[in-house]
């Protein structure tokens, strides 16, 4: 069986189409009708510092509360395109439960730098374009977003909020800065009393910015923070709360000593303390960059005790501080689900998204209800949602797993035109959740891809991966896709670096781009040398079987492939790992076990048919039946499956109406179902199996056992595939990405792939036997299908 091959090469970049005979799938430029767009709206502007990034390979997050852009009714719209993907039968994503070096392919050049050059202008023109030119060069420096700046957004909601968090961005009456060096030589004489020093640091944090900078290399001010922790114990609770936040605009750097003793103090204190001054501590303790469990810990237990006298604002502060915390109090998580029904239609849409990523950066748990209430939320007030607080909900989203469609659908309406004044990691959240959520939208992902190369220099290797895994686990190739993959993967080659530390990031990456025929084999060569594979075993991620998925990939569809490879030992212990988990998880679903049963009925027995995984590395199984081009069935499998142990007692009832259609062969106008339902009586057991235009009895000899890796002269291999929701985008027929991949490789071995879609089978599974076995003999004796092969 001839399967035509063409390959496709960039510079050390293999792309790979084969061209036969493919499931129905929806196309990625498909001619879907597109909804109609938001109606062309007013983007307004918020004020804040912007500071330009002028190294992208040096990012940092700066101060900008505009970066992730509010969508709102009368702001103008600009339209331009974890821990959790499903991989094979288990729903997981790269490298948690599963969160996955010189540029081999060259970006695009951006179009503004294609234009062509008129050979005349005036001084004018030259002026005005020189100026938008720079205009442009400069926003494309710029990326706009602090990720402590940014959370705490919702705290200017309520007044509330004042006493409860250090407020950073609060502009301060500044102080000369002679004044400082007055304060600082009354401490170098000795003239300053315990009771006078809360009031110096406070004065001290309102000098000019310059100034303060240059405090903590002067002497004389590591001589006040010295008589401040001598004198500790003698401060009251407020002083003492003073003096910390007036180090925040110090700036002091989190392992100081006067903040090792402030942290011991405060403990020793906070049950003394009220809940006010607690959270506030805590507000403190984040701005200062400081890790303190210790005191976390008594902070959540106060507040259990205290859980009655929360106030919203309290409630949503302490949320806010869970999540910065990276912990989750077990023993409060009901209290939170139900203070959050309480509250439910009283929280802002910004504390709501705080509340998301609370619980989400603290990987708390959430019962489905809850989440969907949010979610009904939020569904409905969508445009008035700033995109920061939308995508910390979609994370938690993501995180529960929670398909909510009237929210996805609005999602889809809202988006598409925020993406272009959205933070890359903002653009990377919206994106995953997509995929993850198995939810595809042309018009969102179109709109990410044409946005995304402009911005790529501001990827992290995190997010460059999981840009492609996205891409490739919906099976989209955007109208874009030479710039939107080349810019990609120039980002993942400077970022080579970092795939050290992070191995799961280049593996996420390189399956996204395998899955839609991308495979640059420099990055391949040097994910599959013997160094690196070392280091994915020491990853905290279980990443072996995407090592596997890859290995094996390149060895089917890269023919003329130079570089590294798995070894075959290696291989041979991850096809095992493989085998075990399908044994227990995959071949005795009842889907699978019931068309097994089915199938070894009509053709004669179990060595007429096999369950089992033809490519390890793809992760679902395939009934495997083989065909002599006359159509009779070929025995081959002489190894009890598993399906024969359990179902063997079981037969296949026939009438004398169906046995007569499927002996003689159906009328061209008949279904399966039709044919099925002219089944009235049951019969005993098949005597034989049937086959196109005639029957062989279940005691005929056959030819003899072929070797597995060997074909048969004028033999038809059919891989028989019978999916579930789990293989396609959600509420549609469009497989994703690893199953393309999969039926992609078994044509270019040379198999027939037969689809048994889980929407046809599985209603068929309540019928009568009779129905299903007409289904199965024309899947497999499709009069067209040896003609095909």
């Amino acid at each position: 069986m001839a399967t035509v091959l063409m390959c496709r090469r960039l510079p050390r970049l293999s792309r790979v189409t084969a061209f036969s005979t493919t499931a129905e799938r929806g196309s990625s430029k498909s001619k879907k009708g597109k909804r109609d767009k938001p109606g062309a709206a007013k983007t307004g502007t918020e004020s804040g510092a912007t500071i330009q990034l002028l190294k992208p390979q040096d990012y940092r997050v700066l101060y900008n509360p505009a970066a992730y852009a509010k969508g709102r009714a009368g702001s103008q719209q600009h339209v331009d395109r974890d821990n959790s993907q499903a991989l094979g039968d288990t729903f997981t994503s790269p490298g948690t439960t599963q969160t996955f070096p010189t540029a081999s392919s060259q970006a695009l050049p951006p179009v503004r730098n294609a234009l062509p050059k008129p050979k005349s202008r005036s001084l004018l023109e030259q002026t005005i374009l020189a100026t938008l030119y720079k205009e442009e060069a400069e926003k494309g420096k710029r990326e706009m977003h602090d990720s402590k700046e940014d959370p705490r957004m919702f705290q200017k909601g309520r007044p509330e909020y004042r006493s409860l968090s250090c407020a950073t961005s609060e502009p301060a009456q500044t102080l000369p800065a002679e004044e400082g060096d007055s304060i600082l030589q009354s401490v170098a004489g000795r003239e300053a009393s315990p009771g006078i020093l809360p009031d110096y640091f406070l004065r001290l944090s309102r000098l000019p910015a310059e100034r303060r900078a240059a405090l903590l290399s002067d002497p004389r001010f590591g001589a006040l923070c010295r008589r401040a922790v001598t004198a500790i114990r003698l401060f009251s609770t407020p002083d003492l709360i003073h003096i910390l936040k007036a180090c925040v605009p110090l700036a002091m750097p989190a392992s100081h000593p006067l903040l090792n003793a402030f942290e011991a103090e405060f403990c020793r204190r906070a049950w003394d303390m009220s809940l006010e001054q607690l959270l506030l501590v805590a507000d403190c303790w984040r701005c200062l960059d400081r890790s303190v469990p210790s005191y976390l810990g008594i902070l959540f237990s106060y507040a259990n005790l205290h859980w009655r006298d929360l106030t919203l604002p309290q409630f949503v502060q302490l949320l806010y501080i869970i999540g910065e915390g990276r912990r989750s109090p077990a023993d409060l998580e009901q209290k939170v689900e139900s203070t959050i029904l309480k509250h439910m239609d009283a929280f802002t849409l910004e504390e709501l998204g705080t509340i998301c990523l609370g619980l989400f950066k603290s990987l708390s748990g959430i019962s489905d209800h809850v989440m969907r209430r949010i979610a009904d939320r939020v569904s409905l007030q969508m445009e008035d949602m700033s995109t920061y607080a939308l995508v910390n909900m979609l994370k938690m989203l993501r995180y529960t797993r929670m398909d909510h469609v009237p929210l996805m659908r609005e999602l889809g309406k809202v988006i598409p035109a925020r993406i272009p004044a959205t933070n890359i990691q903002g653009i990377m959240h919206i994106t995953l959740a997509y995929s993850s959520l198995h939810f595809f939208d042309e018009d969102v992902l179109a709109a990410v891809a044409t946005s995304l190369p402009s911005k790529v220099s501001y990827c992290r290797s995190k997010d460059a991966a999981k840009f492609l895994w996205s891409f490739g686990c919906l099976d989209y190739e955007p109208p874009n896709e030479e710039e939107f993959y080349s810019s990609l993967i120039k980002q993942l080659h400077a970022k080579l670096h970092e795939f050290s530390k992070f191995p799961e990031h280049l593996l996420t990456a390189l399956l996204g781009l395998a899955f839609v025929r991308r495979f640059p084999e420099d990055l391949i060569d040097f994910a599959l040398r013997e160094e690196f594979v070392q280091k994915t075993r020491g990853s905290k991620y279980e990443l072996s079987k995407d090592l596997f998925t890859l290995g094996k990939s390149v060895e089917i569809e890269c023919p003329t492939y130079q570089g590294s490879l798995l070894s075959p030992q290696l291989c041979q212990e991850f096809t095992e790992m493989a085998s075990s988990f399908a044994e227990q998880e995959i071949y005795v679903r009842p889907e699978i076990m019931e068309a097994t049963s089915l199938l070894e009925s009509m053709l004669g027995g179990p060595e007429y048919v096999k369950n089992h995984m033809i490519l390890p590395h793809t992760r679902s199984s395939d009934l495997e039946v083989r065909l002599a081009t006359d159509g009779h069935p070929i025995p081959f499998n002489f190894k009890a499956p598993v399906t024969a142990k359990k179902l063997k007692d079981m037969g296949v009832s026939l009438t004398d109406d169906l046995m007569s259609q499927l002996i003689q062969g159906r009328a061209h106008n008949q279904s399966p179902t039709e044919v099925g339902n002219e089944a009235r009586q049951d019969r005993g057991h098949a005597a034989g199996t049937l086959l196109l235009g005639g029957a062989l009895t279940a005691g005929a000899t056959s030819q003899a056992e072929p070797k597995p890796e060997c074909w048969q002269p004028r033999e038809v291999r059919l891989a028989l595939q019978v999916s579930n929701r789990n293989h396609f985008c959600y509420g549609s027929k469009r497989l994703l990405g690893l199953h393309c991949l999969k039926r992609r490789q078994l044509r270019l071995l040379g198999y027939v792939v037969v689809e048994i879609p889980f929407w046809e089978w599985f209603p068929l599974l309540k019928r009568t036997r009779s129905e299903k076995l007409s289904y199965l003999h024309y899947k497999v004796f499709c009069p067209g299908l040896l003609t095909k092969a």
